[in-house]
């Protein structure tokens, strides 16, 4: 495992040591499109802002997207199975997130447009957050699990603190995860700590627009700064088509403090960019 801390590449979609995701994100002009194969991986193009068209041995889609930006509204996307030949191209402009995940077995294509979209208000007071779930376990997929979070401005998020590195089932089951940031403000940043319980692994990090934390293991909440909302694209595959996660035990308690939702949440509604 590399560095937990990496901005991730425009040209090609890197595992950056994980054995079964891939990432990659990618801003298009009219001048410039992205092709290739899944090959033995399945594929969850995540239209961050603006529009695109997809053509693919699988089907093709065209002027797909609405927002202009993550924080304008709500998302679409597309799925592609194993063993699909796709090239993406923008009549405009587009920022789009290719999330991978090596698979065995093969699923239908499928748009998933802000109405098939689940939203869940998460945690409460201080912590709540807004998760918007794109390929959630349910999705006909193999292994990829795809989740948009919001978090507004001083708020914390993935908390109490969680991890998902032990295969058992159903209390929790063993999963790699990428969270790939932005923030509404150029100059913005979020906190994200990743540790585990003997502290063999305990580190701090800044992550600012753009750059992404690698979880190999361990827990690992989130605060966003004063004044920036934060938004992450959590990309996660592993042992079981499952969220199913542990909450740290020193922090659990806080669960039965939490009252009422912050009324800032939701931050993305269907209605924002009509």
């Amino acid at each position: 495992m590399q560095l937990l801390i990496q901005t991730p590449s425009p040209d090609h979609a890197e595992s950056y040591g994980f054995q079964l995701l891939g990432f990659q994100t990618c801003r298009l002009t009219p001048r410039e499109t992205v092709s290739g194969d899944t090959g033995d991986r399945e594929l969850g193009i995540v239209l961050l802002g603006g529009k695109c068209s997809v053509e693919s041995s699988r089907g093709t889609w065209n002027n797909i997207g609405r927002r202009p930006n993550v924080f304008a509204g709500m998302p679409y996307a597309l799925y592609l199975p194993i063993h699909t030949k796709f090239s993406i191209s923008t009549g405009s402009e587009c920022d789009i997130a290719l999330c991978y995940c090596r698979a065995e077995r093969e699923f239908p294509a499928r748009l998933v447009t802000p109405a098939d979209v689940d939203v869940e208000i998460r945690g409460a007071g201080n912590a709540t957050r807004q998760i918007n779930g794109i390929f959630k376990p349910g999705f006909p997929a193999d292994r990829l699990i795809v989740v948009e979070v919001y978090t507004p401005a001083g708020n914390w998020s993935s908390y109490p603190p969680h991890k998902h590195d032990v295969h058992n089932p159903p209390a929790e089951v063993d999963l790699e995860e990428i969270y790939y940031y932005r923030i509404d403000r150029p100059e913005g940043f979020a906190i994200q700590k990743v540790y585990s319980a003997d502290r063999r692994l305990d580190e701090t990090i800044t992550v600012r627009d753009g750059q992404m934390v690698l979880i190999p293991e361990g827990y690992h909440p989130v605060v966003a700064a004063h004044g920036y909302n934060a938004y992450y694209l959590n990309a996660l595959g592993g042992s079981a088509r499952s969220l199913a996660a542990s909450d740290d035990p020193q922090y659990a308690w806080v669960k039965q403090t939490w009252r009422d939702k912050d009324p800032r949440v939701p931050l993305v509604t269907m209605e924002m960019e009509r």
